[in-house]
């Protein structure tokens, strides 16, 4: 009960525009202004773009899609509301730019969610994708009221799809051919998480 009550009140603090501790050496908060030039240089190295759709892209593309989430973002935290699309960026204790998590309400669609994650190169493999998902995740259910969590990649893009595996969500269907290469195409991998499934790992990882 004590854990719970903490963890709320973390909550609370991370919606007031705080940072959150989300291990020893990484923390998050809710986008800034000022986080939108490590953003744009992370879309920009081609390792990173390879796996999204929508980069390489003129920067002014980057300020239309990014600024009115910033603006929101802003306006919510004087509300003490969650941002419509709540969007998170990690940081190391040196405040080196480590990566995005984004939480996305489907369209029309109350209680579905969509989660995304980018992290720049020099963030792989660290497990710092896993611990952000995981977070995503659970503030979607736990704090949005969502009854289903989704999320997608490309099938080449072995990582993203394990940092979902290991997160708990669930395989769900294949689009052949989804994404177009330069040398051909991709499919798209969909994965997803109800409640019921979210509450059974919680149940589990309670009882560790």
């Amino acid at each position: 009960m004590q854990k719970q009550k903490q963890k709320q009140e973390q909550y609370q603090l991370l919606k007031q525009g705080h940072s959150y501790q989300l291990s020893e050496t990484l923390s998050l908060q809710l986008i800034r202004q000022s986080d939108l030039a490590d953003i744009i240089k992370m879309l920009e190295n081609p390792n990173v773009n390879q796996y999204l759709f929508f980069a390489p892209s003129p920067v002014e593309v980057y300020e239309a899609f990014f600024n009115p989430i910033i603006d929101n973002t802003q306006q919510a935290i004087k509300e003490n509301n969650w941002p419509d699309s709540p969007t998170f960026i990690l940081r190391d204790k040196e405040g080196v730019y480590m990566g995005m998590i984004g939480i996305t309400p489907a369209m029309m669609l109350v209680g579905n969610f969509e989660v995304g994650h980018q992290l720049p190169e020099h963030a792989w493999g660290k497990g710092i994708g896993t611990l952000g998902c995981q977070f995503a995740t659970t503030l979607a259910f736990e704090q949005l009221g969502a009854h289903k969590v989704s999320a997608d990649c490309y099938a080449s893009n072995f990582g993203s799809a394990r940092v979902l595996e290991k997160t708990g969500f669930i395989l769900e269907g294949r689009q052949q051919d989804y994404y177009r290469l330069e040398g051909g195409f991709d499919d798209r991998l969909w994965f997803g998480m109800t409640a019921s499934q979210f509450k059974e790992q919680f149940r589990k990882q309670e009882q560790k």
